[in-house]
């Protein structure tokens, strides 16, 4: 009988054993705003800021894994539309019937913008002329052709440089001649660097941030100087002239969150569009949705350094 109870014992203890185990797993399994796994569908031409954020963001919160997954923005914005992605990063917000399809399915997405970019011009190093006008590119997409332009090269029909430049020239449909059109803004970059008189249309992120393999061939391009449609004066996408207001082809950068829930998603968010984030966003050389501030230790007095 003894021998009996002590058995049975050992069947609860280990079975109350085995139920925590079980029920420790799982908590650590939950997802948090800082641990748990999130895909991310990415706007191809903003990838290697969003890169940087996710790598000090998984440096930071250990438990919290993060896979970007780099599109055209059409795709995108249809994988969330179709809930085949629930967190994306946009080079807009979403429009009213995109939203209003959200609220059909009852979705509330958190939009948070965390970052002011650009598009911008680049043309062939041997070009001497580093300036354009932004009424000659709409020309061109207008298919009225004076000359100035050989041609433009964007990185993907489907792509957010392409819909805004449509948007900007007021056409549904790029020009069939002179317009080259490739799947990514390295090949767009490429191309351009060894064909004079191109002007390729790309993020602005791409040449501040260029990946190891493209170093050498970002040294054979211009970014161009753009004078816009009610200026007189020539502008370039830097920090200063998007802070100043001044560039014509600024565009800001979202997290659109549509998790519904606490998650990695809403983690994430936060930080991007906090002080850490922020900073990478300078560091990039974006502007940053908020500038980071600044402390300063001020002292009533000079106290000089031991000798």
């Amino acid at each position: 009988m003894l021998k009996y109870s002590k058995a049975l014992g050992l069947v609860v203890f280990v079975f109350l054993f085995a139920m925590c185990n079980q029920k420790s797993k799982s908590e650590t399994e939950k997802e948090t705003i800082l641990k748990g796994s999130l895909d991310i569908a990415v706007d191809e031409t903003v990838k290697q800021i969003v890169d940087d954020q996710v790598a000090v963001f998984e440096g930071t919160y250990y438990n919290a894994k993060i896979t970007v997954k780099p599109n055209s923005e059409a795709e995108v914005i249809n994988d969330l539309l179709n809930q085949k992605t629930k967190v994306a990063i946009t080079t807009r917000d979403l429009t009213a019937e995109e939203r209003a399809r959200f609220d059909k399915s009852k979705i509330n997405p958190r939009v948070t913008p965390f970052a002011h970019d650009a598009i911008a011009f680049i043309s062939n190093k041997s070009n001497n002329d580093t300036l354009i006008a932004l009424k000659s590119v709409i020309d061109f997409m207008q298919g009225k052709t004076d000359g100035k332009i050989k041609g433009l090269v964007f990185d993907n029909p489907n792509s957010s440089t392409v819909r805004y430049m449509k948007e900007l020239a007021k056409v549904k449909e790029i020009p069939k001649s002179g317009v080259f059109s490739f799947k990514t803004n390295n090949e767009v970059i490429k191309f351009v660097s060894e064909n004079e008189g191109m002007i390729g249309v790309i993020g602005i992120n791409w040449f501040y941030q260029p990946t190891p393999d493209m170093t050498e061939t970002i040294n054979k391009i211009n970014v161009l100087y753009v004078k816009g449609l009610n200026s007189n004066e020539y502008y370039s996408p830097t920090q200063n002239d998007l802070e100043i207001g001044k560039y014509p082809l600024a565009r800001d950068l979202f997290i659109i969150n549509c998790q519904g829930y606490s998650g990695l998603g809403m983690g994430f968010a936060s930080f991007i569009a906090g002080d850490i984030g922020q900073r990478i966003v300078l560091k990039s050389g974006l502007l940053p949705y908020k500038t980071p501030g600044r402390k300063l230790k001020i002292r009533s007095e000079i106290i000089k350094d031991k000798e």
